[in-house]
């Protein structure tokens, strides 16, 4: 049985497009269509989908207001597919904040021949909200974490060869490499935004420097973490390259560069730079967790959050085998379970905790 898909759009042209152009995909079906949230409902209750694709301007009432209905009264994994939602967007943050599983831009212009030269995002957007946990989507908010309290225990590029973090750095055991003091290095993908506002909503300011890789298009890393600084009690900004490593400072790497720790006699700082995709992501979490291994090392604290893929799989078997404590989200708290069990099946994870119980381990490691 395939993936039942639900399509909710103002425009006939755009509900046509997308029926056709999915129609034509192995394990994908639609089973419907409408152009504004109140007659999909009544539809959509006579059968309700697998995945909805929502866009955000209708009439009658808006995307965001039917997908804040939606989470609330049965969550369903959605797609949020709009002009509206472009990268960088506040409403694309929104959506995801909300709930909202993936963002997709809709063209602007010529959408029965752009439409489909979209198609392939579009595809991997539905297939990845089918495997969603939508239970962990609309997460409740962690309790602030004190310091000194102790714990209780993308975009995906469709590319010809899945390539490693050896194009960026070597794999070396960084013996005699200048280390970097005690640090904590995050990786995320599907799911990330959420668990990450959590998370570091949750930590006090004199946390220690914290580096984060969600697979995040360009431009929409600034507005992400602009948000989580209004949020935090923490410092939060996309990262540019040679900013230092100081407590109670988040640096989030920013859409389509790599970022990695480097650490000389002046102290600890990034490195942005620009390459090829990673594990078919760019930022890539095996890039930051390698660097952050060879860096770093035992001083280090590795965390693998919701997302799909294996992308940080290897970088933090890396760590872990130069002594860097490392901790998984579990299956239960992750909308994906998709890197945590990839790293755990390579011997890479010493904990899987709960995502409410991540702050508290943060906080612990010195």
């Amino acid at each position: 049985m395939g993936i039942r898909v639900f399509i909710v759009d103002d425009s006939a042209v755009v509900r046509k497009v997308l029926t056709d152009l999915l129609t034509g995909i192995s394990g994908i079906e639609v089973i419907g269509a409408a152009q504004d949230p109140i007659f999909a409902k009544s539809k959509m209750e006579m059968d309700w989908p697998d995945v909805i694709i929502l866009d955000v301007e209708m009439p009658r009432m808006d995307g965001i207001t039917f997908l804040k209905q939606i989470m609330a009264e049965r969550p369903t994994p959605v797609v949020m597919c709009s002009t509206l939602t472009e990268e960088g967007s506040k409403v694309s943050l929104q959506a995801l904040s909300i709930g909202a599983v993936e963002v997709v831009a809709k063209p602007k212009a010529n959408l029965k021949t752009s439409l489909p030269s979209a198609s392939a995002e579009l595809i991997a957007a539905i297939r990845t909200a089918s495997k969603a946990n939508i239970k962990c989507a609309k997460l409740k908010k962690i309790p602030s974490v004190s310091a000194g309290r102790s714990p209780t225990t993308s975009k995906i590029a469709r590319v010809s060869s899945k390539l490693t973090a050896d194009v960026m750095l070597s794999k070396s055991s960084g013996r005699h490499a200048q280390k970097a003091g005690s640090l904590i290095a995050i990786g995320a993908s599907t799911g990330g935004t959420q668990a990450l506002e959590s998370v570091l909503t949750a930590l006090p300011v004199n946390i220690l420097p914290i580096l984060i890789v969600q697979h995040m298009p360009e431009k929409f890393t600034r507005t992400f973490a602009e948000r989580l600084n209004e949020l935090c009690r923490v410092e939060v900004k996309e990262a540019e390259d040679n900013d230092a490593l100081l407590p109670g400072r988040v640096l989030i790497a920013p859409g389509g560069k790599h970022m990695m720790l480097q650490s000389t006699q002046f102290g600890s700082s990034v490195q942005i730079k620009d390459g090829p995709l990673v594990s078919r992501h760019k930022p890539s979490v095996d890039v930051l967790f390698r660097s952050v291994a060879k860096f770093a090392g035992r001083n280090a604290l590795g965390i693998i959050m919701t997302g799909m893929g294996d992308d940080g799989a290897k970088g933090i078997k890396e760590m872990r085998d130069v002594g860097a404590k490392t901790i998984a989200q579990n299956e239960a708290t992750c909308v994906v379970y998709g890197m945590p069990q990839e790293a755990v099946k390579l011997g890479a994870i010493e904990h899987e905790i709960a995502l409410d119980k991540i702050p508290e381990l943060m906080v612990s490691h010195k």
